[in-house]
């Protein structure tokens, strides 16, 4: 499998903000908008 490097950069973001949200996050708008962000970089990556 080729991964170019705009792929592999939206991966490891997608890794570091699930991390984070295994993370205590008190700010439920702040959780909202990783778990946003992690929908998102999903689809982009065709891992929905």
């Amino acid at each position: 499998m080729r991964v170019n490097c705009q792929e592999h950069s939206k991966t490891m973001e997608l890794l570091a903000l699930k991390q984070k949200l295994t993370e205590e996050v008190e700010d439920k708008e702040a959780r909202k908008e990783l778990e946003k962000r992690i929908e998102a970089l999903e689809k982009e990556l065709g891992l929905d």
